[in-house]
């Protein structure tokens, strides 16, 4: 792996305490930026992804986070994704949080965190490590090592290999006063009542699972007063109101926008493996915001599957297109 470089950007101080980021992502919709990238080379695009936050940053979000899962952050050199993220934090207007991403082994997540500081993130996102499983002791000792070498708040995302239980979280919760949230990636009903139970509003609950909409308001119930859109990327009116009909509990407004759009989007997505990305990226095309292909071993959507989507999304009413 490339290895980390101090950006030669200015530096810039995280605008939010710990305490003050928790706080602040649980109040409103999330979103994960795509990553802009050229059509020739497949290499990173900084103007159009900057503009793309700018954009973003003018709806009321209550954080993005820059180079995550749907800003292929698997796919960035630890360089680019210095880059990414000094980038969306220039870019975003005071007041937006921007998180950044870490993950793969522990030595290698705390190059990442130590790389968001410089680069002036508010708080960091810590993604499982790399292929390996590992028990609950190692995944605690994971997650302090990262949250001790940082003074940013943690977010720490359960799925795939780095699945926490309540007892971990808790025992991490007490360890770590800068683990300010937990993310949720596996859908386990039973395990969310038995962290939220545990845990309360010790935490902030983010809703992580593709296309959260899909879960949003069962896991509302379960404390998840949040979650991350990547529909917002394309259709942040849609996406917004959406969310605010979860937070109002307009149930009949809810399922009336999973029958009409997010299930139909959903049944695309389901067609290939990666497709939760991909289907974004198109979303920017099929509205005028194009991002760029996305890198391998990701593929974009078919022209068929593109001109679906274009014909849904022109399905919707004006005010939520």
């Amino acid at each position: 792996m490339t290895s980390l470089s101090p950006s030669s950007s200015p530096s810039f101080g995280p605008s939010f305490s710990p305490s003050e980021l928790g706080r602040r992502i649980g109040s409103g919709l999330l979103s994960f930026p795509v990553t802009h990238f050229t059509a020739d080379d497949l290499s990173f695009d900084e103007d159009a992804y900057r503009t793309n936050i700018e954009r973003l940053a003018e709806y009321e979000v209550g954080g993005l986070f820059a180079a995550g899962g749907t800003g292929e952050f698997f796919s960035l050199t630890a360089a680019e994704t210095e880059q990414v993220v000094t980038a969306a934090v220039q870019a975003a207007p005071e007041g937006t949080p921007i998180l950044a991403p870490a993950g793969y082994g522990t030595r290698t997540a705390i190059e990442y965190a130590k790389a968001a500081e410089r680069a002036g993130a508010d708080g960091i996102l810590l993604f499982p490590p790399y292929l390996t499983e590992a028990g609950q002791d190692g995944l605690a000792q994971h997650v302090e090592a990262v949250c001790r070498e940082t003074s940013l708040g943690v977010i720490v995302y359960g799925r795939a290999n780095a699945i926490y239980t309540a007892d971990t979280l808790a025992r991490l919760a007490d360890a770590c006063p800068n683990l300010i949230g937990y993310k949720d990636g596996t859908g386990d009903i039973d395990a969310m009542t038995r962290i939220y139970t545990r845990l309360g509003d010790r935490l902030t609950y983010v809703g992580g699972l593709p296309t959260a909409e899909t879960y949003a308001l069962p896991y509302l119930e379960l404390g998840v007063t949040t979650y991350s859109s990547a529909i917002f990327n394309f259709l942040p009116d849609f996406a917004l109101e959406f969310y605010n009909a979860v937070r109002a509990r307009k149930h009949d407004t809810v399922i009336d926008a999973l029958k009409r759009f997010v299930l139909p989007y959903t049944e695309i997505r389901n067609r290939q493996a990666g497709y939760a990305v991909s289907i974004v990226k198109a979303g920017m095309t099929a509205t005028g915001h194009s991002a760029g292909p996305v890198r391998p071993p990701l593929t974009d959507l078919t022209e068929r599957e593109l001109a679906e989507l274009t014909e849904l999304i022109e399905g919707l009413p004006a005010t939520a297109a």
